[in-house]
Formats: C-alpha cells, sequence, structure tokens
C-alpha cells in the first residue's frame, strides 16, 4: 500500500522518534513541504495521504483513484474538502488533544509575561535603567496579581479546561462565555456567563473556539470597547477570532491594557500584518508556537500512526468523515 505524507517538516520531525509511522505495512513517500500545484500529481497513485496545512480539494481527490485515508497532523479539517471526501468515500481523520500540556503551557506564559511586565523588565536590567537606580530594585513598570482577578475563557473544551485549571492555582474566578445563538453542552459542569456580560466583567479574556462562520472576528471594535481598561486578551487559537485592525487600534488608543496572540490571520504574514508592529504598546506576538513541545508533537505523530493503523484494521479512529 502506497502512503504519501505531504508537508512533513511542518511539525518538526527531525527530533521525534518516527517509529510508529515506519512500522506501518506503507510504502511511504515523504515530502518535506508542498504548493498547491504540486498537490494532485503527488496523490494520484497513493492510497493514504497525511497531511498538516496542505490543503487538498475535490478536483484532486477525483484524480487520486485509489485513494482510502486522508489523516490530519492537526485537528482542524477546513483544509478537507469533505464533501468531496464524502463523494469519493473517502476516510477522513484527524488528531485530537495531542497537544493541550504545550498550548495550556503557552497561554499561561503570556498571560505571565504581561502581566509581571516581563518583557519591560528585562529591558531595564540591560538598557541601564537598573543600574543608574537609587533603590535596589526598580519601580518603573507595573506588575498585577493573579489572585482574585476574573479569567474568561471562550471554548470549553480540552484547552480552555486545561487553562482554567490553572487559573485557579492562582486563585482566579473563572468563567466560561455562553454564545449567542448557541446551544452548550451540559457534560462539562463549568461557570457560564453570557457573552457581552464577560467581556464587561473579565481582567483577562483567553480564545479556545474553533474558526467558523459565526466565530470570525468575534472580538472586535464594540467588543474590545465593552471591555475593562485594564483587561488583558490573549489568542492562541486561530487569529480570525480577531479584527486585528481593531485590537492594534484598541492597544494604539488604550482601550484595553494588553494582548498576547500565537496566531494571525494569514500566516506566515509574509505580505505583513497590522500587528507585526513594534510601536503597538502592550502585544506580544508569537510565531504560532504553542503547539510545539516535542512531547506534544510526539504524541501527534503516535497518534495519527494509531489512525493509520486502525483504518488499516477496519476500525477508523477520530473519523470526522
Amino acid at each position: 500500500m502506497k502512503g504519501v505524507i505531504l508537508d512533513f517538516d511542518s511539525i518538526g520531525p527531525t527530533d521525534l522518534d518516527l517509529t510508529s509511522l515506519h512500522q506501518l505495512p506503507i510504502q511511504w513517500t515523504i515530502y518535506p513541504d508542498c504548493k498547491a500545484s504540486q498537490v494532485a500529481d503527488r496523490i494520484a497513485h497513493a492510497d493514504i495521504v497525511l497531511t498538516n496545512k496542505t490543503a487538498i480539494r475535490a478536483s484532486e481527490m477525483v484524480e487520486a483513484k485509489n485513494l482510502k485515508l486522508i489523516a490530519l497532523f492537526a485537528t482542524g479539517t477546513d483544509i478537507i474538502d469533505l464533501a468531496g471526501a464524502s463523494a469519493k468515500n473517502i476516510v477522513v481523520s484527524n488528531a485530537i488533544g495531542y497537544g493541550t500540556a504545550s498550548v495550556v503551557q503557552h497561554v499561561w506564559s503570556l498571560i505571565l509575561a504581561l502581566t509581571t511586565n516581563l518583557n519591560e523588565h528585562s529591558k531595564a536590567a540591560t538598557d541601564g535603567r537598573w543600574r543608574n537606580s537609587r533603590f535596589f530594585c526598580l519601580l518603573d513598570s507595573p506588575v498585577q496579581e493573579l489572585d482574585g482577578k476574573v479569567l474568561g475563557i471562550v471554548g470549553a473544551g480540552e484547552l480552555g479546561l486545561g487553562v482554567a485549571k490553572i487559573a485557579e492555582a492562582f486563585g482566579m474566578k473563572v468563567f466560561f462565555a455562553s454564545l449567542p445563538g448557541r446551544a452548550h453542552s451540559h457534560s462539562n459542569q463549568v461557570s457560564r456567563m453570557p457573552f457581552n456580560e464577560l467581556l464587561k466583567t473579565v481582567d483577562i479574556l483567553s480564545l479556545h473556539c474553533p474558526l467558523t462562520a459565526a466565530t470570525t472576528k468575534l472580538i472586535g471594535a464594540d467588543e474590545l470597547g465593552s471591555m475593562k481598561g485594564s483587561a488583558l486578551l490573549i489568542n492562541t487559537a486561530r487569529g480570525g477570532l480577531i479584527d486585528e485592525k481593531a485590537l492594534k487600534d484598541a492597544l494604539t488608543h488604550g482601550v484595553i491594557a494588553g494582548a498576547a496572540v500565537d496566531v494571525l490571520s494569514v500566516e506566515p504574514p509574509s505580505e505583513g500584518n497590522v500587528l507585526i508592529d513594534s510601536f503597538i504598546p502592550n502585544l506580544i506576538v508569537t510565531p504560532h508556537v504553542a503547539w510545539i513541545a516535542r512531547e506534544s508533537r510526539q504524541r501527534l505523530v503516535n497518534q495519527v500512526a494509531g489512525n493509520v493503523k486502525g483504518f488499516l484494521e477496519g476500525q477508523p479512529r477520530n473519523q470526522v468523515r
């Protein structure tokens, strides 16, 4: 059986144990990266295709006569034409829960960096301000305690719940957003608050929901204007959840106190982005790295290999189509 991996370098495989993939009874052809124009040719004779961010369209599936399984190195399935896969009876599986520990850790590194003014204190230690201080410590940049503060979370899945667990250790009050027009499961015993009310209440708002038509630009000028002037915004989910121009304006004019984002609306920002601007105050931007701990990526490879193994044994796992 022939298998193709389209963009393997996007998961950084060089420091991982790939035994679980290579033990499968599959003849792999592995590509470090793949342009859209190369997809059709590369999957034409494959039985199984693994992809992370390389999209596969219905027209390319039609030409891939032997294709039986598309397995994603990701949770989101928006890069796959699921209707096209259904028409061709192609199974599609994704990966879930592999990066929770890594993402939660990154979320809190961003929150702590903002609330402790970490970047500014680090600069002060090297730019002469501390050396020239009359006192043993420098009091130029304020620090906030998290104890007693309110954390609002949009998305009560594994990531949102993981972030909430750490918040409790800091003595924070946690509320999850109840989004308008959406029925929320009662299986998770979490405290919910109407979204508009949550915006006015939170000291920190962290986004952990998928990007859909309903959540695109969930946070815009009106939402930012509803938040406290001392509030912080964290986004490690999808860049499209935020109106980036509105966020830049809000930070520049002091509408909110700070923000940290690990994701942008277009990645990489090869043609620039309004948030890639060193003059925006109290903004941290990291290059979509919340998930990349080695342990996280190892779990990802092992899970995808398990998805393929399950399919071969007639018991597909994590099947989304």
